[in-house]
């Protein structure tokens, strides 16, 4: 088989699959789920093209950490979900989930937004407290009911708020720009959460320019004492230009650079998890959207592959 990146391997970086005492800290697997969307389906092809566009990263050392994960992370595939039904599909998910978060820190490709709910709950329940997150986004996710139905890729932010998984001053929002009621875009900043909007970091890209905001964004987490905190990655943050392969796109997003930066710029905070959601390849000829998505899900792990490395040392940023 050839070592160069088209071969036939199909997993995340070419690594394998998890085995007891193996060593590798990090785990990856697919929740392959588009059952919720309200526009276009096929996210559910979503970790497929991820992991294919992550054999582009050759030899996997990043330019920025000047590290791989390859030896530190196993990818445990595409969790076996029913396809028709989002409570069973959730129901589904609690066992392995659990059992993955018992052994490892997770990231997890989707799959529509739904999934990210599940994910909370099992995350809650294993640090015993509700978590901070940081969620990119063209959408605020915060509708109280998916067109009539009472939940959906739309409703979670909302959901994990009222049920108490994550902390709404914890609540970081980036990106956010679609249409929709004022009640409902400002709701996680009218319960004292952070909102950027993708207006307001416009122009903004490279780490001096985006200073206030990681500032912002760091000076909330110490002063919360620095909880557990989760990356909601919906890939639709990103402009179509730099993302058409999604659902639901919406014109005048973020760039890859701006996201990219913020990775790695606040790798140094107290992540305990991933999910990059919403990449739906079948709109995406040139495969722009999966590349962009294995990009940050590698830089997230090479972030958090130098964190780790750094307390083993016992040194600071």
């Amino acid at each position: 088989m050839s070592s160069f990146a088209f071969h036939s391997d199909q997993r995340f970086l070419r690594v394998p699959a998890p085995q007891p005492g193996d060593g590798r800290p990090f785990g990856l697997a697919g929740i392959a789920w588009d059952g919720s969307v309200t526009n276009r389906p096929g996210a559910r092809f979503g970790p497929a093209a991820i992991r294919a566009a992550s054999l582009m990263l050759c030899d996997g050392i990043h330019p920025h950490f000047d590290l791989s994960p390859d030896t530190a992370l196993a990818d445990a595939g595409d969790l076996a979900l029913p396809n028709t039904s989002l409570e069973r599909m959730r129901a589904a998910l609690a066992a392995p989930v659990a059992q993955l978060l018992a052994e490892r820190h997770m990231v997890w490709l989707g799959g529509d937004h739904s999934i990210t709910l599940p994910l909370l709950r099992a995350l809650k329940a294993r640090h015993g407290q509700p978590l901070a997150v940081l969620h990119f986004d063209a959408h605020c996710d915060t509708w109280t009911d998916h067109f009539g139905e009472p939940s959906g890729h739309g409703t979670w932010v909302h959901e994990a708020i009222q049920e108490g998984l994550a902390r709404p001053e914890g609540f970081v929002q980036i990106g956010i720009r679609s249409g929709g009621e004022r009640a409902a875009r400002d709701y996680v900043a009218d319960r004292g959460g952070q909102l950027f909007t993708a207006r307001a970091l416009r122009g903004l890209a490279s780490p001096a320019q985006l200073a206030p905001v990681l500032d912002a964004i760091r000076a909330r987490m110490q002063a919360l004492g620095h909880p557990p905190l989760y990356l909601s990655l919906d890939i639709d943050c990103l402009d179509p230009a730099y993302a058409p392969g999604t659902g639901t796109p919406e014109p005048g997003g973020l760039s890859s650079n701006q996201v990219l930066t913020i990775i790695e710029e606040l790798a140094d905070l107290n992540f305990v998890g991933m999910d990059c959601v919403e990449v739906a390849p079948p709109y995406d000829h040139a495969e722009l959207t999966a590349n962009a998505a294995a990009c940050f899900v590698w830089t997230y792990l090479c972030g958090r592959l130098q964190a780790r490395k750094r307390q083993a040392e016992g040194g600071g940023k």
